[in-house]
């Protein structure tokens, strides 16, 4: 009996100890490396509000953006903020300003623009805004082209543009990242980048990818080849993600795994595959919108906003259902095939629609420059073919809509406490074709006023060019008289 209990121990013993050996196998004998984790803002803002005093503006018709038209009521700002919108309103130690007789509105934004990427002048050096060259170039950003002294940011914000989304070109299916600026005088791209704000992924339907690539005799030349090319892409994003969650995964798990190689086009795709980028989808036509939303639900992620949507009003319930965004212009149509099916009420019929996000943008350097005229044409239009549209309708779509849009309704795009002071000053209603932005504050801070001058920014760019352009004239002038004299001789 004793020599059995003995055994035992032994063998209870032995199976401890091959136990224990077998645990401590299991542990990890290697030392972590240092954890790779991509830097998704290498490029931050580094924009710093202008000073600005705490103003009380008063006895003005305020646009909302969020639906009301407040009639003779006043509007606070304090420390960049919207503070308190009503009547009779006196804070303490606030500028009072009284605006009878104006009308005030959110600060525009304009969801389309190209401006700092083809800026004036336009020549060839300048063209920044395309690269066509791959129909897949999500690695590149629109905000490593954008000029800060492109003069046209003086004249959008002498129309009461506030924010604005620069956007790459559309000769691709995948064109880059689109990036949302202030609207503010800076010698930096950075300086003017709004903090916070999503970044977008330009796309492209149609016409522009297939005849650019066709003609190459590359794939896409058809509609077809355009929707495989995004397939393609998408797969390979999708994979590019499982493997960067499984090496999160399993370091968490205390492994050492090797991290997945860096590729930059597929950070940009499995960005909008994670929800942290937007897209942005130039598409004309109603049966492309539809496919272009089938395909963000085949690889799950959110098909966002369509650019110019000649045919939006096909399919306005579609939109409004699957929570898309419409940027469209007023009346631009008939310039190519894919924008030929166009109404003039197009806005209005998506805006119809309940849950809808309608906005009116100008992918234009002249008609940034008049959003609210852009919008008035599109409530004449509509309201002379049985709508009842009134402007505190029609604000939102350069306002609350457009800011959705971007992802940043959080903080801009209507007249509510809480939300940053972008507001402008307008003489009268500006969607009257008389109206002019008199007064345009952004974070509270006046960065326009139309009859002061030290309101009134010039690109560096322009500084002494009136000089130079008098004094090449006078040169050419004396060049010319003595090409005259010699040849007399």
């Amino acid at each position: 009996m004793r020599s059995f209990k003995c055994k035992k121990n032994t063998v209870t013993l032995l199976s401890a100890g091959l136990l224990s050996l077998g645990l401590t196998a299991c542990l990890p004998t290697d030392k972590q490396d240092i954890k790779v984790v991509i830097n998704k803002n290498p490029y931050p803002s580094t924009y710093q509000a202008l000073p600005a005093k705490s103003t009380l503006l008063t006895n003005a018709t305020l646009l909302t953006g969020t639906g009301e038209r407040l009639n003779n009521t006043d509007i606070v700002l304090v420390n960049g903020k919207i503070t308190q919108v009503g009547r009779g309103l006196s804070p303490e130690q606030a500028t009072v300003i009284d605006m009878k007789g104006k009308w005030i509105t959110p600060g525009l934004i304009d969801v389309h623009s190209h401006l700092g990427v083809y800026p004036n002048p336009q020549v060839e050096s300048h063209s920044d805004g395309n690269e066509m060259t791959s129909p897949n170039t999500s690695e590149v950003w629109a905000e490593h082209s954008v000029w800060p002294q492109d003069p046209a940011f003086q004249t959008a914000r002498a129309g009461g543009v506030t924010s604005l989304q620069i956007l790459p070109g559309s000769a691709n299916l995948f064109g880059g990242r689109g990036v949302t600026l202030k609207n503010v005088p800076s010698v930096t791209m950075q300086g003017m980048k709004f903090a916070g704000a999503p970044y977008g992924l330009k796309m492209a339907c149609g016409e522009n990818p297939k005849r650019v690539y066709g003609s190459r005799k590359e794939l896409p030349s058809t509609r077809m080849g355009n929707v495989a090319g995004y397939r393609s892409a998408w797969l390979a994003a999708t994979e590019y993600k499982r493997a960067w969650d499984k090496y999160d995964s399993d370091y968490s798990a205390g492994k050492n795994p090797p991290a997945p190689k860096r590729d930059l086009e597929l950070d940009t795709l499995m960005g909008v595959l994670e929800g942290e980028i937007l897209i942005h989808n130039h598409c004309y036509k109603a049966e492309e919108m539809a496919v272009m939303i089938d395909l963000g639900k085949e690889f799950n992620y959110y098909s966002g906003t369509f650019h110019h949507a000649i045919e939006g009003y096909k399919i306005a319930d579609l939109l409004a259902a699957n929570g898309n965004c419409a940027a469209m212009w007023p009346d631009w149509w008939g310039f190519k095939m894919e924008a030929f099916d166009m109404v003039e009420e197009n806005v209005a019929i998506v805006d119809a629609v309940k849950n809808s996000c309608a906005v009116v943008h100008s992918d234009s350097a002249t008609t940034i420059q008049r959003l609210n005229q852009e919008a008035a044409k599109v409530m004449y239009r509509a309201n002379d073919n049985g709508f009842a549209l009134k402007e505190e309708d029609a604000i939102k779509w350069i306002t609350a809509n457009a800011a959705k849009s971007l992802g940043i309704n959080d903080k801009v795009g209507s007249l509510e406490v809480g939300k940053n002071a972008d507001i402008v000053v307008w003489n009268m209603n500006p969607f009257s074709v008389y109206a002019q932005a008199e007064q345009v504050f952004i974070d509270g801070a006046k960065v326009y006023d139309r009859v002061d001058e030290k309101y009134q920014a010039q690109s560096d760019f322009l500084l002494g060019q009136q000089d130079n352009i008098t004094r090449q004239s006078a040169i050419e002038s004396v060049s010319a008289s003595a090409t005259k004299s010699a040849s007399k001789e």
